[in-house]
């Protein structure tokens, strides 16, 4: 549970990155990687 915030982060830059280099694209994929933004950042925010 400690590096749930950076695991997300990871995941979240992972999926824009292939967004941007090959054009992946699936549904609702700019409300599902906002969302993984968020909770990203609450994760990394609560653990300081």
């Amino acid at each position: 549970m400690r590096g749930i915030g950076a695991a997300l982060l990871g995941v979240w830059l992972i999926l824009q990155g292939l967004q941007s280099l090959i054009g992946l694209r699936f549904a609702y994929d700019h409300l599902i990687l906002a969302v993984l933004a968020i909770v990203a950042g609450v994760f990394l925010i609560i653990r300081r």
